[in-house]
């Protein structure tokens, strides 16, 4: 998008179902998940830039043996951070050892990250906190084995200050009010409660702690531990994680917001956060790689078994269409076809704003995420253009001649690559002072092109603060002298923060949302501003099931087209010579292209949990109170 913000994370979870010797003999190495898990972390990399993370169990080791590894980066390319520091220990070790080569045995037992079982994590910091301190998997250590817990997850949850204080009444003392952290000590809670309980029943039965300890790691019930801990969160999550001795689970919340799929067969059980990572790094099909359930966990025990459990009761499904669309890999079956269907679905309203006028527009994308979208675009271009000679043809077929049908048939649908990303400007983590200038050279032009008689049609896959749009595209489009610009989101209007993932925090962030005030003063109805904000205070001590999003009457007084009018007023400067027209995708297209994935509460205001709609209304009280915090 043309638009930079920071979002969704990656989550990679590897169980491999044989000993490391059976690795080491079909494919020639026993580092085979370490090499798998570096393939499913660089393929997600599009969730996450700003950290990298990846853990390690060894399964049956003996006392004294180190069996849980970890390392995190938050360097500029954490990826490969990472598995440069990995690989760099494994040849260290080998090079100190040369009798580990060949021994499966040896390599496990003394050299770090090889083992069974793994953890990977990409992430984007959405608090504008990037140290290492904060990237996944967090750990939380004990010398019990069953007790030891990673986690990593693709989440944001509504409530962190609840969770907290109902740590606080455990008597926990949480080092930080993160979410990452109160999830974690939630679960370790009813992990050390569950241990706890099995062990004074292996006791009464005459066990001795020695004794009780391969049991406990037996009969451990994961999903119940999951069920207590999870029961207030609000939010939306795929929650990874691992326990000491062996035993893994991937839980996704009930509404489907956030992504997880899954396969298995005889060698390994593989979780990711996108099915085509799957698909690519262990060379399956489509049909075999299935999604996650909402509500259910995915859990595998250290033996081995494999079990998909009900946690929490599923809800409608939300799952997010801003995800799937806008952030996920397109090399999906699925989102790739949605992709140029959001595309094809545009076209009637392009088609209204150039007139119908396809032999003098020029037809491009802004790198590089709407390219597909724009393919969906241009045949329906096609579509309407071949109409267009079919009717040319008909109506002049008694006076046509051969000359005149060559040139008929010879229009072809312009179609460019006009803007050019001239470098990677992170311009989201640039101080105010030198953004707007960062902004401005982001894209560069394709000259050359463009007439002074043509329409140029952009598509974005979404305008979300229209910031670079103002700053740079539009500017730069306008060097080319077109009579008009048209541009193109292939999603609706981003009205509301979205809190369970997706980085969108502040209102006033939102260039939909300062249009809608923009409106209202110009109506004289800028009473409404203040009548929003006492009604979303006196909502502050209610239940979570009573409040309401009142943030929806900003809005009520317009219809779309309106919004869309003065969004394009608000991103053209004096300077712009060219008229410009912002054209949006409808919810109902929306919908329609992606009928599986119906969460759109950003566009909507529905949010799919009561959480959202207490995280909407502080938005908008800090909004009018001045206040720059975050409404989540």
């Amino acid at each position: 998008m043309s638009d930079a913000i920071k979002h969704e994370c990656g989550i990679a979870q590897l169980r491999l179902l044989k000993p490391l010797e059976y690795y080491k003999k079909k494919y020639g190495t026993a580092f085979y998940g370490v090499n798998k898990m570096y393939l499913m972390m660089e393929k997600q990399h599009n969730r996450g830039q700003d950290g990298a993370g990846f853990a390690s169990i060894k399964l049956n080791t003996t006392p004294g043996d180190r069996y849980i590894s970890r390392v995190r980066s938050n360097a500029a390319q954490p990826i490969q951070d990472i598995f440069a520091q990995i690989n760099a220990r494994i040849n260290e070790e080998i090079n100190l050892h040369p009798e580990f080569a060949d021994d499966v045995a040896l390599q496990k037992k003394h050299i770090p990250y090889i083992g069974e079982l793994f953890l990977g994590h990409v992430r984007y910091g959405t608090f504008g906190k990037n140290s290492v301190e904060a990237v996944h998997p967090f750990l939380r250590q004990n010398n019990w084995m069953h007790r030891n817990l990673i986690v990593a997850g693709n989440f944001n949850m509504t409530n962190v200050h609840q969770l907290f204080n109902g740590l606080v009444e455990l008597g926990q003392h949480p080092k930080e009010k993160a979410d990452t952290v109160t999830v974690m000590e939630k679960i370790g809670h009813f992990l050390d409660d569950e241990v706890r309980k099995l062990y004074k029943k292996l006791k009464k039965e005459g066990y001795s702690k020695v004794e009780a300890s391969p049991l406990i790691a037996e009969q451990l019930n994961v999903g119940k531990i999951l069920k207590k801990s999870s029961k207030n969160w609000d939010g939306g999550y795929a929650m990874a994680g691992l326990l000491g001795h062996g035993d893994s689970f991937v839980l996704r919340d009930p509404a489907g917001i956030r992504p997880a799929y899954y396969y298995k067969d005889d060698e390994v059980m593989v979780v990711a956060s996108e099915r085509p990572v799957i698909q690519t790094v262990f060379n399956v099909d489509f049909k075999d790689v299935h999604e996650l359930p909402p509500g259910h966990a995915i859990i595998t025990k250290k033996s081995g078994e494999v079990q998909i459990k009900k946690i929490i009761e599923p809800l409608e499904r939300k799952a997010c269409s801003f995800e799937r669309i806008y952030f996920s890999r397109g090399s999906d079956a699925e989102i790739y076809q949605e992709r140029k269907n959001l595309g094809k679905l545009l076209m009637p309203d392009v088609l209204k704003a150039i007139d119908h006028d396809t032999v003098n527009t020029v037809f491009s994308y802004i790198p590089n995420t709407a390219e597909t979208s724009f393919y969906g675009m241009v045949e329906a271009a096609q579509d309407e253009l071949n109409k267009q000679k079919n009717d040319t043809i008909l109506a002049e077929r008694e006076s046509l001649t051969d000359a005149r049908l060559q040139e008929i048939l010879a229009h072809r649908l312009r179609t460019e690559k006009i803007a050019i990303k001239d470098v990677k400007l992170r311009t989201f983590i640039t101080e105010d002072s030198s953004r707007d200038d960062l902004v401005a050279h982001v894209y560069d032009v394709t000259y050359g092109v463009v007439k002074p008689e043509d329409n140029l049609v952009i598509i974005d896959d979404s305008i979300v603060r229209g910031t670079t749009l103002k700053k740079s595209i539009i500017k730069m489009m306008d060097r080319l002298n077109p009579k008009q610009i048209v541009v193109v989101s292939s999603a609706p209007q981003i009205r509301y923060p979205d809190c369970y993932g997706i980085d969108m925090a502040r209102l006033e962030d939102l260039v939909a949302f300062r249009a809608a005030l923009e409106l209202l003063e110009e109506n004289g109805k800028s009473g409404v501003i203040e009548e929003v904000y006492k009604k979303c205070l006196e909502q502050v001590h209610l239940e979570d099931n009573e409040v309401k999003n009142f943030v929806k009457e900003i809005y009520a007084p317009f219809s779309a087209q309106q919004i869309s009018d003065k969004i394009a007023d608000l991103l053209s400067e004096e300077s712009v010579k060219a008229e410009v027209k912002i054209i949006y995708q409808s919810v109902e297209n929306l919908h329609q292209a992606c009928p599986d994935n119906l969460g759109d509460w950003y566009f909507t205001g529905n949010y799919p949990t009561f959480g959202g709609n207490r995280v909407v209304n502080r938005a908008f009280i800090n909004f009018f109170e001045g206040n720059k915090d975050r409404a989540y």
